[in-house]
Formats: C-alpha cells, structure tokens, sequence
C-alpha cells in the first residue's frame, strides 16, 4: 500500500516537471534543430516521389485541380535528366554507374535480307532423297513422334527446374533473347549470361543489371574459355534438373523450355540431348572414304536439319549425330562430355558432346519436330541471323579440325547414322594392348587381310602402351594408316595404361569397353580376336563387349598363332561358334604306366588355341599302382581332370562304351587308348574339321560320326588285310585331300554327340558276347566274326546308316596319332591269333603345320571330299546309305530306299526315312 502511493507519487512528479517544460519558452537551440527536422522531412518526400517516378518511366504525373503535382511532376524530370548526368560523370570517374533503363542499353542485329534459298534442282533432290530415306529407317527402327504425340507421352516435367546458358560475344541479340526467355510458358529457375573474353563485357553486363532479375546472373572474364567454357560452367548448376544452353544467335519462342522439359523427362528421351538444329554426317562414298562434312554437292555430304534453303522441315522428331546453336539436357549428362578429353578446345564441342553421350550414355541427339504454323514451338525463331556474321565452321582450317575430329570419333566408337543405316559385316577385329601383342597376332591379321571376300579389322589402345603409328610400321603399313578415312586400324588414343596397375582399373575398363561396343555395332564383325597375354582389365572390357553385341571373342596363344592361318579360311557363321566346341579327353588305361606317360606328354605339348579342354582318366578295377601314382601326379595346365576308376572288371567294352557321355549337342569326346601318342596338331586338325564341317551352316553333312587323328595303312575288314595308301589312291584329285571313309577308327578319334548317343542305345540293344548271336553280318567283313568289341558294334550302325568318319591323309600316312602296337585288350592278347606287324600300324606323328599341305592350302568344300565304303572302294553318301538299307538287319525293318533315324537326344530309334 505504501509502496504503490510512493509509486504514484513518483510518476506525477515527473509528469510535472514534463509539463513545466512545455511550457517554457523555446530556446534557439529548440528551434534550430525543429527546423532542420521539418527540412529533412521535406527532402524525403521529394525524394519519394522522384524515385518512384524514376523506378516507373512508363507512367506519367497527372496535374491536379490545384498543380500540387505539376510541380512535383516537374522536379521529378529535372531529377531524373540530372541523375543520368550525374551518372555519366560519375562513369568518367570511376565512380558506380547508375542504373540504366534498357532503351538505353538495348540494340537490334539488323537482318536486311530474305532466307536463303536454293534454286539448285539436283542438290533440292539429294537433300529432300536423304532426308526421307533417315525418317523412313528412323520411323521403323524406333519411331519419330510429331509435337503433338511427343507431347501426349507421360512426363515427369511439371516442376522441373532448367537453368539457360546463354554464351555471348559481340552479337546484338542479348535483349531479344532476354525478353524470349521471360516471357515462357515454363519459367526458367536461373539464367546465366555467359561473356569469354567478349569486347563487348561491358555492354552485356549492363543489359543484365537493366533487367534487375535476382534469377538473371552475368558471369564475364577477361579470358576467352571458348566453346568448352559454358559447358564446364554447366556442371554447377547445382539444384537444376535441366540445362538449356543456347548460342547468340537463337531466339527460342515461349513454348520452347515447356516442351523441351515435357520430352526431356519422358522414358524414352530421358537420357539424350534435344536442340532444335542438328547436322547428319555424310555417308561413305564409294571408295569408302567419308567426305568433309562441309562438302556441297553430292549426295552423300549429309544434311543440315531443319535446312529452310531446301525447304527441309522437321515436323517428326529425328536423330541427328550432332546438334548446334542449342542443347536440351539433363543436368546429370553434363558430365558426360569429359569423360574423355577432348580432341581440341578450339572448336567441337557439338560433336564431342554426342559422341561421348552415344557413347557412354547410350544416349541420342534429336532435333525436336516443330508445329509450322506456331513460332512458339520454334526454337530458333529467326534462322536468318545464323547467316548474319562470319561464323568458325566457314573457315577452312577449322573446317579441317572439325572434319579430323568426327573421322577420329568414327574409329573410337562413334555410331554415326550412317552406320546405324548402312550396318556393315566384318569377320574380326583384332584387339592389341601393347606392340607385343602386334608383333604376335601380325602374321594373322596379314592372313586375314589377304583372303578374298575376308573383312578384318585392327583396335589398338594407343600411347603409352601401343602407339598407332609404330602398331602400323610392325603391321607393315603406313603410319598415315591411323588418320586415313578407309578404316583398317582403329586408334582408342587411351592415356592410361592398362599394365600399370595391379587391380582393374573401372575407367580403363569403360573405356575400352564402350569404344569397342560402338565398332562392334558399326562392323558386325563375329570374332574379336586377342592374345591371351592381355591384361586383366582389358580381358574385362572385351569380355563385357562380346556380350552386350553378339560375338565371341578369342584369345590365341601367342606361340599357336603362326600355326593358326587356317581361321581366315572358315566361314564368319562358323566362326561365330568358336567357343560353343567343348572337346573332353577321355584315356582308357589299366597297367600301361610308361606309355601313358608318353600320351600324356604328348597331349600336354600339343596347341589348344587358348581353348579350356578336360582330360578324364577311366581305370578298371584291375589297375596297377604305378598307373595309379602317375594319374595322381600328372597336372593338366590346360583344363579340368577327373579321376574314374571300376569296382568290378569290365573289360575293353565297357570301358570305351562307358569312358564319355556327350552332356550337349557342342560337347564332342576324344577316345583315347594309353599306348597312342599324339600329333602337336592334332586339336588344330579337330577344330578346324568342326567348324569347317559341322557348325557351318551352309554345310550339310548329317552323316558325319566322327573326325579321326589317325591314317590307315591296310583294309582293316578284309581278312587278308591289304596294304593301302591314300596319298596315292586319290593323286588323281590331290595327294593330300581328307577323305570320309565308312570305317570308324579306334586308335585317335573324335566322335560327335549325337551320333554318340545313338550308338550307345543301338549297343545296348545289339550287345551279345557271342558273335554269332549278332543279327548283323556285313558281306565279306572279317568284322562279323569278332568277338565282344565295341568297335565291331559301331561298324554295324555305320554300315546300316551309311555314317562316315573324316580321316586325314598326308604322305606316308603321317597323322594326328598313331599307336604304338604295345600288348593290351587286343593287340599281342594270348586269345587273339590275328598277327599286327608294326609296320602296317605305327604310322609317323605330324611334327610340322599341316595346313601348307592340303589342297589349296586348306580343307576342301564338304561336296569335294571323296567318300569310301568300308571296304575302300569310292561311292558316293548316297551309295553308303543303299548299301545299309539293302543289308535290311537293323533294329526296325524299312524299305530298300530307307534307313533308321533316331531321336537326337535319347538316341531311341523313331522311324524309317528315305534317301
């Protein structure tokens, strides 16, 4: 209570004395700094007005009833013309300009011409011909959308952010492209003024502060970063979905960043860059050079999309192989084009920036189709100012550069659509890492580059590693082969080095990888050829290349490659299957140690073409320890081995029936004996006879059950077993030719799946012990008197199919293997009173490459070889089947113009089919 009266108190004593003061007369100081005050409000208000007259030029003061604003009106221009006085002296002193209005500032390009038009009839055709000709294959390949369906496709676009380069040098457009850009239906998120060493920086960066836009951003420099500058820029627009960079002279209408965005963030065009003028490049000419892209007058220069001289309209969505003047893309891709360094800064960065994409992106570049009769669809709503001044693709150095650059694209990758039009056939590209590599692949490449109708091809990863020029010197070619424009050597120009690193190196990888994957779509070759010396990283990208393109790549041992110069000599088709062969070794054996070690020394030192093999070793129950011991140590570099061994004794029979069961149709057996020894050759010879023989599909060869290693030297059926020797039997057509003989061979053979299958049901269903048991008895063949041989059983089904065996045949029976006549099963046996002289069996080992040997050089046409019966005599295929069909003892009876066919897989006979 007390303390709020003295509270009370206080407050009216002070209210008091405030009140004394009021009352008092004012002192001069009072009244001074009243007037000051009245003063300065007086100023503020004048200049209120002048400022808001001056920010608004476009509204006039109206004079009231009594000129109160007249006046201010007045002042307000008196102002005004004084401030841009005041700002031009303060120009002249180095002191901030005021701002300026853009009347002030703005300027026109004056175009005082009509468009181009040509009036050359025959270059009217050539042009209006090659476009339709890319709409037509582009309309069936992928499908070219009009404006309207490109823009019925779902899109993600709404809310999507662009950001818009515009890049500017002395051109009189900023203030056109400007007004544009405001003005569109999608609003830009920023836009970045672009000035390179421009001598006009001033200029444009007062028409940027003109326009007073937070979002409009001016970036000069006194250094010129060229053409690669605005797209370096680009890669920090951080928050943008799109990027929309534009040249000086395009002027977009205000439909063009809306529908840019809608095509841009649909499935199908979200991973490519759209602009609105594009370039084709020429195609190959007929001496299968590719002409300068500025090249006029024949119809194969390319095309300039839309062209307005040749009333060519773009009115679909095509692709292009570079775009020019704009570029529509995702702020993601920008990336893209310096994953690779460019070729040169000067110039290119249109066509860099599509190869890489296409490239590494699988992205395309498209022109976007436009509507005729609406300039907002345009992207470039005034085409004459293209033509105004002097650009650099006029000039003929930089023509030169430009036309070097996208020649160099083409032997990295670059599927231009003339490729993708035109797409070419080639057998093999070679692949070299290093100079090494060359030297070792030369004498195949040089093959196959000399055989008539052969396409073949090099890629080389360039410097450090194995430079272009000195990879042509080893080739004996030109170093001007890596620049030519007839494409033989392709030049990856990798700066990095595969062998430097210990690991797989990703960047390496995608590079060689993705410029392998566009030559490999542009030359369709079937084979990619290497060392197996490769490195890791490259034996990756190849690998992943072969898969993404159908084609199979090889790597050759470098020492097998002199011995390999029969490849080129085989069909690309059956090339195609290289890999899909699945040869497995299967070695009978029991208590012959030393001369398994023979075979397998043997089988160890022979070429396999860098191939996997698997070696199978089946024992019966009644094999020595000594045999045991020298399985167990042997190692087989050249792929699996597994181990079989009996618990009951079978015998011969059992053994070689039951050593190899074909697990596909690719997979073949080689049925060896222990005391056979082998040629180095012989997996050549049984490689080259498949894919010669067997997986090309243009040969028809059904009756072909196996491919022998080995050449007899009598007629084994006939009981007194005559001398035989092919080199002289068939001089008449070559000494040397293959033949196919009805007689299986058992001492080095290769047997082919199907028929394998069909043998092991026809024994299953023929096996007797006693030989005259057996239904089969051939007219006059010793063969119907042996006793339990699965040799005799397959002599049968051949005889009642009309099968054949392919047997090679070099002078003095000189073969793949041969047999050492040592005791076994058979041979010596103490049942066996049949008497083998060595010298009618044990034929000389091939020690030399056959292929100089035969006809021609090489095997000939399946039509061409001669065919015997099982008794020597020639016939024919068809003969062959006769004689089976005659005979009439097989597991289903037919007629005399009929033999049994099985079932591929199960080998169960199904029916009787005529010949």
């Amino acid at each position: 209570m007390w303390q709020m009266k003295g509270d009370y108190d206080q407050k009216d004593s002070v209210f008091r004395d405030f009140k004394d003061v009021y009352k008092r007369k004012p002192t001069n100081r009072i009244l001074s700094i009243s007037a000051a005050l009245t003063c300065l409000q007086c100023f503020f208000a004048l200049y209120g007005t002048v400022l808001l007259f001056h920010m608004s030029p476009s509204v006039e003061l109206m004079a009231a009833s009594d000129g109160s604003t007249f006046w201010a009106g007045q002042i307000a221009r008196q102002w005004k013309n004084w401030m841009t006085t005041a700002a031009y002296r303060a120009s002249l002193n180095h002191l901030p300009p005021v701002p300026l209005a853009k009347s002030d500032v703005c300027e026109r390009e004056e175009i005082n011409f009509e468009q181009k038009k040509s009036t050359d009839k025959r270059m009217i055709g050539f042009k209006t011909s090659l476009f339709n000709e890319v709409m037509s294959f582009q309309q069936k390949s992928r499908g070219c959308e009009t404006l309207d369906e490109l823009m019925a496709l779902p899109s993600s676009s709404a809310g999507a952010k662009v950001t818009v380069i515009v890049n500017h040098y002395q051109r009189k457009t900023l203030c056109a492209q400007l007004d544009a850009l405001l003005e569109q239906t999608h609003p830009f998120h920023n836009l970045w003024v672009l000035a390179f060493g421009s001598p006009q920086q001033d200029q444009l960066r007062s028409i940027v502060e003109t326009y007073n836009d937070s979002r409009i951003t001016f970036v000069g420099s006194t250094y010129d970063f060229k053409y690669y500058g605005r797209f370096q820029l680009a890669l920090q627009t951080v928050g943008a979905d799109f990027v929309y960079m534009l040249d000086d002279d395009m002027i977009p209408g205000k439909r063009m960043i809306e529908i840019m965005a809608h095509i841009g963030a649909t499935d199908k065009y979200r991973n490519s860059v759209l602009g609105s003028i594009g370039r084709i490049l020429p195609f190959r000419q007929k001496d299968f050079t590719f002409p300068s892209y500025r090249k006029f007058g024949s119809k194969e220069a390319g095309i300039y999309l839309p062209d307005p001289a040749y009333n060519i309209v773009v009115d679909r969505i095509v692709q292009v192989d570079f775009l020019s003047s704009s570029w529509f893309i995702s702020a993601d891709l920008i990336r893209s084009l310096f994953i690779e360094r460019p070729f040169t800064f000067v110039t290119g960065e249109d066509l860099h920036l599509s190869y890489l994409l296409q490239k590494y992106m699988n992205g395309g570049s498209y022109v976007v189709p436009v509507d005729p009769r609406n300039k907002e669809t345009w992207g470039d709503s005034e085409h004459r100012l293209a033509y105004v001044s002097e650009t650099t693709v006029i000039h003929k150095d930089i023509v030169q550069v430009r036309d070097n650059q996208w020649w160099r694209t083409m032997s990295r990758g670059y599927v231009t659509q003339w490729a993708a039009m035109n797409p070419q056939k080639s057998d093999v590209i070679f692949y070299a890492d290093t100079l090494d590599e060359v030297r070792a692949l030369a004498p195949l490449i040089l093959k196959f580059r000399a055989t008539p109708g052969k396409k073949a091809f090099v890629a080389v990863t360039g410097a450090p590693s194995c430079p272009c020029e000195e990879a042509a010197t080893i080739l004996g070619w030109s170093p001007a082969s890596c620049h030519e424009r007839r494409f033989k050597i392709f030049n990856f120009e990798i700066r990095g080095d595969s062998r430097d690193k210990t690991k797989l190196d990703p960047s390496f990888i995608n590079e060689v990888f993705a410029s392998m994957k566009g030559l490999m779509r542009i030359h369709g070759p079937s084979l990619i050829m290497t060392t197996n010396t490769i490195a890791p990283s490259v034996r990756e990208a190849l690998t992943l290349a072969v898969r993404t393109i159908n084609a199979t790549l090889v790597e050759l041992p470098p020492s097998a490659v002199p011995y390999s110069l029969w490849i080129p000599d085989i069909r690309s088709v059956a090339l195609h299957y290289w890999n899909n062969i699945k040869i497995s070794i299967s070695i009978i054996t029991q208590t012959r140690p030393a001369s398994l070690r023979r075979l397998l020394n043997s089988l160890t030192n022979a070429h396999y073409l860098g191939d996997k093999i698997g070696i199978t070793f089946n024992m019966d129950s009644k094999v020595d320890s000594e045999t045991l011991l020298a399985i167990h140590a042997f190692n087989w570099p050249h792929g699996p081995k597994t181990v079989k061994r009996r618990i009951i004794q079978g015998g011969l029979i059992r053994a070689v029936s039951e050593s190899w069961y074909p697990a596909s149709d690719d997979d073949f057996g080689l049925l060896l004996e222990d005391d056979i020894e082998v040629s180095p050759f012989y997996y050549m010879w049984l490689k080259y006879a498949l894919l010669a023989y067997h997986y090309d599909p243009t040969v028809h060869l059904p009756e072909l059950n196996a491919i022998a290693l080995y050449t007899p030297r009598v007629v084994e059926v006939v009981k007194e077993r005559p001398r035989w020797n092919g080199t002289d039997f068939f001089k008449m057509i070559h000494p040397n030719t293959p033949y196919l003989h009805q007689l299986p061979c058992s001492w080095g053979a290769l047997f082919f799946p199907q028929r394998w299958r069909e043998f092991y049901k026809y024994m299953g269903m023929r096996f007797t012990e006693n030989p005259k048991d057996n239904l089969v008895q051939i007219p006059h063949s010793r063969t119907n008197g042996w006793q339990a041989s699965w040799k005799k059983f397959l002599i049968d089904m051949m005889y009642l199919r009309g099968y054949v065996t392919l047997y090679p045949n070099f002078p003095n029976q000189t073969s793949f293997s041969t047999n050492h006549m040592e005791p076994g099963a058979h041979i010596n046996a103490s049942d066996n009173v049949v008497k083998h002289n060595r010298e009618d069996f044990v034929v000389p080992l091939l020690y030399e490459d056959f292929q100089p040997l035969l006809p021609k050089q090489k095997l000939p046409p399946a039509s061409k070889l001669p065919v015997l019966n099982l008794f020597n005599i020639p016939t024919t295929l068809k003969g062959l089947k006769s004689a089976g069909a005659k005979l009439g003892q097989d597991v289903l009876r037919c007629e005399k113009t009929a033999v049994v066919t099985v079932d591929p897989i199960t080998g169960e006979p199904q029916k009787c089919s005529t010949f």
